[in-house]
């Protein structure tokens, strides 16, 4: 008789210290992206599509009318219709190291599990534009031999997105020492 195994088989990312012996050794623990990205995301929808539907309203309420600016209303119904998505995707955003690989996974639709062997990794960036660091945000770039796998964790805490840099380069030179 098994026991456990339904209280396990929901439990895919954000557990607590304490819960980790109830784990199986070869289940990832799945982390999250900090909620500064999904910030981010939905300021930059509103300030464009903002401004889109302000350039709308404008120039066709000049040149063709006040009836054709009610057009300016499509740029907001796509700002109501993205904020939702935009914090679906962010959710579906997160990453796991294991012993021997990196695993990231995202996607509302088509879900995508990217998984970078150590060992094959040649170099790992941490980039932060200027509105990345306006926010306190990093991402890290991960470069393998072949350029179908290259990948990338948008949107850390800086401090952690070096931390998984250092870390990341740490075991990439320990297996591939081993090639």
């Amino acid at each position: 008789m098994e026991t456990g195994t339904s209280e396990n088989a929901g439990q895919t990312t954000g557990r607590p210290a304490g819960r980790a012996a109830e784990v199986p050794a070869d289940e990832p623990v799945w982390i999250a992206l900090p909620p500064g990205l999904l910030r981010m995301r939905r300021l930059m929808l509103v300030v464009w599509l903002g401004l889109l539907a302000l350039a709308t309203g404008l120039l066709l309420g000049l040149f063709a009318g006040p009836v054709w600016a009610a057009f300016a209303l499509l740029p907001l119904a796509a700002l109501l219709w993205g904020w939702p998505m935009v914090g679906r995707n962010w959710r579906s955003w997160r990453y796991a190291e294991r012993a021997d690989d990196l695993l990231i996974s995202r996607g509302v639709l088509w879900r995508e599990e990217t998984v970078v062997p150590y060992g094959r990794m040649q170099l790992v960036e941490v980039t932060s534009g200027p509105v990345e660091r306006h926010f306190g945000l990093a991402s890290v770039q991960l470069h393998t031999a072949a350029a179908a796998t290259d990948a990338r964790i948008p949107g850390l805490v800086p401090a952690e997105a070096e931390r998984l840099r250092d870390r990341l380069t740490e075991l990439g030179e320990a297996r591939s020492a081993g090639l």
